[in-house]
Protein backbone atom coordinates (compact mmCIF):
# COMPACT_ATOMS: atom_id res chain seq x y z
CA UNK A 1 0.00 0.00 0.00
CA UNK A 2 1.08 3.52 -0.65
CA UNK A 3 0.40 4.69 2.90
CA UNK A 4 0.19 2.57 6.07
CA UNK A 5 -3.37 2.04 7.24
CA UNK A 6 -2.51 3.57 10.59
CA UNK A 7 -1.74 6.93 9.01
CA UNK A 8 -4.78 7.15 6.71
CA UNK A 9 -7.06 8.88 9.20
CA UNK A 10 -4.43 11.46 10.07
CA UNK A 11 -3.79 12.32 6.44
CA UNK A 12 -7.47 12.63 5.57
CA UNK A 13 -8.08 14.92 8.52
CA UNK A 14 -5.13 16.99 7.37
CA UNK A 15 -6.84 17.62 4.04
CA UNK A 16 -9.77 19.56 5.41
CA UNK A 17 -7.54 21.73 7.55
CA UNK A 18 -5.04 22.33 4.78
CA UNK A 19 -7.57 23.31 2.16
CA UNK A 20 -8.81 26.26 4.22
CA UNK A 21 -7.38 29.47 2.79
CA UNK A 22 -6.72 27.93 -0.64
CA UNK A 23 -10.06 28.57 -2.42
CA UNK A 24 -9.02 27.33 -5.86
CA UNK A 25 -7.65 24.01 -4.70
CA UNK A 26 -10.44 23.67 -2.17
CA UNK A 27 -12.99 23.74 -4.97
CA UNK A 28 -11.03 21.28 -7.04
CA UNK A 29 -10.59 18.92 -4.11
CA UNK A 30 -14.30 18.98 -3.26
CA UNK A 31 -15.15 18.14 -6.87
CA UNK A 32 -12.68 15.24 -6.91
CA UNK A 33 -13.94 13.94 -3.57
CA UNK A 34 -17.53 13.97 -4.81
CA UNK A 35 -16.72 12.19 -8.09
CA UNK A 36 -14.14 9.72 -6.78
CA UNK A 37 -13.82 9.72 -2.98
CA UNK A 38 -11.15 7.01 -2.97
CA UNK A 39 -8.95 9.06 -5.31
CA UNK A 40 -9.33 12.46 -3.65
CA UNK A 41 -5.99 14.31 -3.42
CA UNK A 42 -4.51 15.23 -0.08
CA UNK A 43 -1.68 17.28 1.35
CA UNK A 44 1.15 15.31 2.88
CA UNK A 45 1.94 15.92 6.55
CA UNK A 46 4.13 18.78 7.79
CA UNK A 47 6.99 16.45 8.61
CA UNK A 48 7.07 15.41 4.98
CA UNK A 49 7.50 18.98 3.82
CA UNK A 50 10.68 19.79 5.72
CA UNK A 51 14.19 18.65 5.06
CA UNK A 52 16.12 17.11 7.93
CA UNK A 53 18.31 20.21 7.91
CA UNK A 54 15.28 22.43 8.49
CA UNK A 55 16.16 24.71 5.58
CA UNK A 56 12.68 24.43 4.03
CA UNK A 57 9.99 26.27 5.95
CA UNK A 58 6.88 24.26 6.81
CA UNK A 59 4.74 26.98 5.23
CA UNK A 60 7.01 27.65 2.26
CA UNK A 61 6.68 24.42 0.25
CA UNK A 62 3.77 21.98 0.27
CA UNK A 63 3.38 18.72 -1.65
CA UNK A 64 0.00 17.44 -2.77
CA UNK A 65 -0.51 13.79 -3.72
CA UNK A 66 -3.22 12.52 -6.04
CA UNK A 67 -4.10 9.44 -8.07
CA UNK A 68 -6.35 11.53 -10.37
CA UNK A 69 -4.56 12.81 -13.51
CA UNK A 70 -7.49 15.07 -14.33
CA UNK A 71 -7.12 16.83 -11.00
CA UNK A 72 -3.40 17.36 -11.66
CA UNK A 73 -4.11 18.84 -15.11
CA UNK A 74 -6.65 21.25 -13.63
CA UNK A 75 -4.72 22.30 -10.54
CA UNK A 76 -1.32 22.63 -12.29
CA UNK A 77 -2.67 23.89 -15.61
CA UNK A 78 -1.05 27.33 -15.48
CA UNK A 79 2.34 25.88 -14.54
CA UNK A 80 2.27 23.08 -17.12
CA UNK A 81 1.05 25.42 -19.87
CA UNK A 82 3.80 27.94 -19.17
CA UNK A 83 6.44 25.73 -20.85
CA UNK A 84 4.56 23.45 -23.29
CA UNK A 85 7.77 22.07 -24.84
CA UNK A 86 9.67 21.37 -21.61
CA UNK A 87 6.52 20.00 -19.94
CA UNK A 88 5.27 18.03 -22.95
CA UNK A 89 6.20 14.58 -21.67
CA UNK A 90 4.33 15.15 -18.39
CA UNK A 91 1.36 16.65 -20.24
CA UNK A 92 1.24 13.70 -22.64
CA UNK A 93 1.28 11.18 -19.80
CA UNK A 94 -1.46 13.00 -17.89
CA UNK A 95 -3.75 13.38 -20.92
CA UNK A 96 -3.21 9.73 -21.82
CA UNK A 97 -4.08 8.56 -18.31
CA UNK A 98 -7.25 10.67 -18.32
CA UNK A 99 -8.30 9.10 -21.64
CA UNK A 100 -7.30 5.52 -20.89
CA UNK A 101 -7.78 5.30 -17.11
CA UNK A 102 -4.43 3.63 -16.42
CA UNK A 103 -3.28 3.97 -12.78
CA UNK A 104 -0.64 6.41 -11.67
CA UNK A 105 0.77 8.41 -8.77
CA UNK A 106 1.11 12.18 -9.03
CA UNK A 107 2.71 14.81 -6.82
CA UNK A 108 2.40 18.60 -7.12
CA UNK A 109 4.78 20.96 -5.31
CA UNK A 110 3.49 24.36 -4.24
CA UNK A 111 5.34 27.45 -3.09
CA UNK A 112 2.56 29.22 -1.26
CA UNK A 113 -0.34 28.92 -3.70
CA UNK A 114 1.87 28.71 -6.80
CA UNK A 115 2.61 25.38 -8.49
CA UNK A 116 6.37 24.96 -8.89
CA UNK A 117 6.80 21.33 -9.93
CA UNK A 118 5.09 18.07 -10.87
CA UNK A 119 6.26 14.45 -10.53
CA UNK A 120 4.47 11.60 -12.30
CA UNK A 121 4.83 7.84 -11.88
CA UNK A 122 2.75 5.91 -14.40
CA UNK A 123 2.74 2.98 -15.05
CA UNK A 124 3.29 2.28 -11.37
CA UNK A 125 6.33 0.07 -11.99
CA UNK A 126 8.05 2.74 -14.11
CA UNK A 127 10.55 5.37 -12.96
CA UNK A 128 9.17 8.77 -11.99
CA UNK A 129 9.19 11.58 -14.54
CA UNK A 130 9.58 15.15 -13.32
CA UNK A 131 9.26 18.69 -14.61
CA UNK A 132 12.00 21.27 -14.21
CA UNK A 133 11.85 22.78 -10.70
CA UNK A 134 14.11 24.56 -8.25
CA UNK A 135 16.27 22.65 -5.79
CA UNK A 136 14.07 23.39 -2.74
CA UNK A 137 11.04 21.96 -4.54
CA UNK A 138 13.09 18.87 -5.45
CA UNK A 139 13.97 18.35 -1.79
CA UNK A 140 10.33 18.73 -0.74
CA UNK A 141 9.30 16.17 -3.39
CA UNK A 142 11.95 13.66 -2.32
CA UNK A 143 10.95 13.98 1.34
CA UNK A 144 7.25 13.57 0.55
CA UNK A 145 7.64 10.55 -1.75
CA UNK A 146 10.13 8.81 0.52
CA UNK A 147 8.02 9.36 3.63
CA UNK A 148 5.01 7.92 1.79
CA UNK A 149 6.90 4.66 1.39
CA UNK A 150 6.99 4.66 -2.42
CA UNK A 151 9.95 2.66 -3.74
CA UNK A 152 10.83 4.45 -6.96
CA UNK A 153 12.86 2.33 -9.43
CA UNK A 154 14.38 5.47 -10.94
CA UNK A 155 13.77 8.97 -12.22
CA UNK A 156 14.09 10.89 -15.46
CA UNK A 157 13.80 14.52 -16.40
CA UNK A 158 15.81 17.70 -16.99
CA UNK A 159 19.48 16.79 -16.50
CA UNK A 160 20.20 19.11 -13.57
CA UNK A 161 16.88 18.47 -11.83
CA UNK A 162 17.09 14.68 -12.28
CA UNK A 163 20.64 14.73 -10.90
CA UNK A 164 19.51 16.75 -7.89
CA UNK A 165 16.56 14.41 -7.27
CA UNK A 166 18.75 11.30 -7.64
CA UNK A 167 21.33 12.69 -5.22
CA UNK A 168 18.72 13.59 -2.60
CA UNK A 169 16.94 10.26 -3.07
CA UNK A 170 20.18 8.30 -2.72
CA UNK A 171 21.02 10.12 0.51
CA UNK A 172 17.52 9.89 1.92
CA UNK A 173 16.79 6.25 1.01
CA UNK A 174 20.35 4.90 1.26
CA UNK A 175 20.11 3.60 -2.31
CA UNK A 176 22.49 3.65 -5.27
CA UNK A 177 21.55 6.10 -8.05
CA UNK A 178 23.11 5.19 -11.39
CA UNK A 179 22.79 7.44 -14.47
CA UNK A 180 22.40 5.22 -17.52
CA UNK A 181 21.13 7.36 -20.39
CA UNK A 182 21.45 10.95 -21.51
CA UNK A 183 18.78 12.37 -23.79
CA UNK A 184 18.51 15.58 -25.78
CA UNK A 185 15.23 17.37 -26.43
CA UNK A 186 14.92 18.91 -29.89
CA UNK A 187 12.32 21.25 -31.38
CA UNK A 188 11.74 21.79 -35.09
CA UNK A 189 12.49 25.47 -35.66
CA UNK A 190 12.65 25.42 -39.46
CA UNK A 191 12.40 22.77 -42.14
CA UNK A 192 15.90 21.97 -43.27
CA UNK A 193 17.44 19.58 -45.75
CA UNK A 194 14.99 17.34 -47.62
CA UNK A 195 16.19 13.72 -47.67
CA UNK A 196 16.49 12.35 -51.21
CA UNK A 197 14.81 9.07 -50.51
CA UNK A 198 12.24 7.45 -52.74
CA UNK A 199 8.87 6.78 -51.16
CA UNK A 200 6.10 8.55 -49.29
CA UNK A 201 4.66 9.01 -45.82
CA UNK A 202 1.39 7.29 -44.98
CA UNK A 203 -0.67 6.36 -41.96
CA UNK A 204 -0.23 2.82 -40.69
CA UNK A 205 -3.50 0.91 -40.98
CA UNK A 206 -5.05 -2.30 -39.65
CA UNK A 207 -3.09 -4.35 -42.20
CA UNK A 208 0.14 -3.02 -40.65
CA UNK A 209 -0.77 -4.09 -37.11
CA UNK A 210 1.46 -7.16 -36.87
CA UNK A 211 4.40 -5.29 -38.36
CA UNK A 212 3.90 -2.35 -35.99
CA UNK A 213 3.84 -4.74 -33.02
CA UNK A 214 7.01 -6.44 -34.24
CA UNK A 215 8.82 -3.15 -34.84
CA UNK A 216 7.61 -1.60 -31.58
CA UNK A 217 8.87 -4.60 -29.61
CA UNK A 218 12.22 -4.36 -31.37
CA UNK A 219 12.39 -0.63 -30.64
CA UNK A 220 11.53 -1.19 -26.95
CA UNK A 221 14.21 -3.86 -26.74
CA UNK A 222 16.83 -1.53 -28.24
CA UNK A 223 16.10 1.27 -25.76
CA UNK A 224 15.71 -1.07 -22.76
CA UNK A 225 12.01 -0.42 -22.22
CA UNK A 226 9.49 -3.00 -21.02
CA UNK A 227 7.54 -4.63 -23.86
CA UNK A 228 4.83 -6.12 -21.67
CA UNK A 229 2.09 -3.86 -23.06
CA UNK A 230 3.18 -3.63 -26.69
CA UNK A 231 0.01 -4.94 -28.32
CA UNK A 232 -2.21 -2.64 -26.26
CA UNK A 233 0.05 0.32 -27.02
CA UNK A 234 0.00 -0.39 -30.75
CA UNK A 235 -3.76 -0.93 -30.85
CA UNK A 236 -4.36 2.38 -29.08
CA UNK A 237 -1.90 4.16 -31.35
CA UNK A 238 -3.41 2.75 -34.53
CA UNK A 239 -6.92 3.67 -33.40
CA UNK A 240 -5.75 7.24 -32.70
CA UNK A 241 -3.95 7.54 -36.04
CA UNK A 242 -0.57 8.01 -34.36
CA UNK A 243 1.46 5.39 -36.27
CA UNK A 244 3.12 6.42 -39.53
CA UNK A 245 5.32 4.55 -41.99
CA UNK A 246 7.61 5.43 -44.84
CA UNK A 247 6.28 3.46 -47.80
CA UNK A 248 8.50 2.55 -50.72
CA UNK A 249 6.66 0.88 -53.57
CA UNK A 250 4.08 -0.62 -51.23
CA UNK A 251 6.60 -1.79 -48.64
CA UNK A 252 6.88 -0.22 -45.19
CA UNK A 253 10.54 0.59 -44.54
CA UNK A 254 10.49 2.74 -41.37
CA UNK A 255 8.02 3.96 -38.75
CA UNK A 256 7.43 6.94 -36.47
CA UNK A 257 4.78 7.80 -33.89
CA UNK A 258 3.13 11.20 -33.41
CA UNK A 259 1.86 11.57 -29.86
CA UNK A 260 -1.41 13.27 -28.98
CA UNK A 261 -1.07 17.08 -29.22
CA UNK A 262 -0.71 18.85 -25.87
CA UNK A 263 -0.82 22.65 -25.69
CA UNK A 264 -0.11 22.82 -29.43
CA UNK A 265 2.97 20.59 -29.21
CA UNK A 266 3.33 17.13 -30.79
CA UNK A 267 6.14 14.81 -29.73
CA UNK A 268 7.52 12.38 -32.28
CA UNK A 269 8.72 9.08 -30.86
CA UNK A 270 9.21 5.43 -31.69
CA UNK A 271 11.32 6.19 -34.77
CA UNK A 272 12.50 2.79 -35.92
CA UNK A 273 13.97 1.11 -38.99
CA UNK A 274 14.70 -2.65 -38.95
CA UNK A 275 18.39 -3.54 -39.21
CA UNK A 276 18.26 -4.83 -42.77
CA UNK A 277 16.73 -1.57 -44.04
CA UNK A 278 19.05 0.89 -42.33
CA UNK A 279 21.52 3.28 -43.94
CA UNK A 280 19.11 4.16 -46.76
CA UNK A 281 17.67 7.34 -45.24
CA UNK A 282 14.19 5.92 -44.59
CA UNK A 283 13.93 7.15 -40.99
CA UNK A 284 15.15 10.65 -41.93
CA UNK A 285 12.62 10.81 -44.77
CA UNK A 286 9.82 9.59 -42.51
CA UNK A 287 10.57 12.10 -39.74
CA UNK A 288 11.04 14.98 -42.19
CA UNK A 289 7.74 14.30 -43.96
CA UNK A 290 5.83 13.80 -40.70
CA UNK A 291 7.33 16.95 -39.17
CA UNK A 292 6.37 18.94 -42.26
CA UNK A 293 2.83 17.55 -42.15
CA UNK A 294 2.40 18.47 -38.48
CA UNK A 295 4.01 21.89 -38.90
CA UNK A 296 1.62 22.73 -41.74
CA UNK A 297 -1.23 21.72 -39.45
CA UNK A 298 -0.07 24.37 -36.98
CA UNK A 299 1.75 22.22 -34.42
CA UNK A 300 5.15 22.62 -32.82
CA UNK A 301 7.19 19.43 -33.24
CA UNK A 302 9.61 18.01 -30.71
CA UNK A 303 11.49 14.75 -30.20
CA UNK A 304 14.01 13.16 -27.85
CA UNK A 305 17.24 11.53 -29.00
CA UNK A 306 19.77 9.35 -27.22
CA UNK A 307 22.98 11.35 -26.73
CA UNK A 308 24.81 8.06 -27.22
CA UNK A 309 23.62 7.93 -30.83
CA UNK A 310 25.51 10.62 -32.77
CA UNK A 311 23.97 9.52 -36.08
CA UNK A 312 20.38 10.33 -35.13
CA UNK A 313 21.39 13.63 -33.52
CA UNK A 314 23.14 14.67 -36.72
CA UNK A 315 20.22 13.60 -38.92
CA UNK A 316 17.63 15.54 -36.93
CA UNK A 317 19.75 18.69 -36.96
CA UNK A 318 19.95 18.48 -40.77
CA UNK A 319 16.17 18.15 -40.94
CA UNK A 320 15.79 21.40 -38.96
CA UNK A 321 15.58 20.34 -35.32
CA UNK A 322 17.52 22.35 -32.74
CA UNK A 323 18.52 21.35 -29.20
CA UNK A 324 16.33 22.77 -26.44
CA UNK A 325 17.37 20.85 -23.32
CA UNK A 326 19.13 17.74 -22.02
CA UNK A 327 17.67 15.09 -19.75
CA UNK A 328 19.03 12.20 -17.71
CA UNK A 329 17.65 8.83 -16.69
CA UNK A 330 18.68 7.31 -13.34
CA UNK A 331 18.19 3.83 -11.97
CA UNK A 332 17.79 3.33 -8.21
CA UNK A 333 19.15 0.09 -6.71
Amino acid sequence: MLHPRSSTRKLKLTVNWRMVGHPYLSGLWKGCAALAPNRAPYWLSDSQLCSSSGKISRMEFKVLFSEDPGFVLRSANEFLSSEPVLHNLILSILHSRVAQGDPGRYWIAFHGEKTVGVVVQSPLAYPATLTPMESRAVLAMVDAIAEAGVALPGVNGDAAVAASFAGQWSERCKSVATPFQGMRLYELLELGEVPRTEGQLRHAGPSDRNLMIQWTRAFQHEIGESASDTELRVDRGLAAGQFWVWDQNGEATSMAVSREPAQGVVRLSGVYTPGEKRRHGYAAACVHALSKHLRLAGYRCILYTDLGNPTSNCIYRRIGYRAVAESLRYRFD
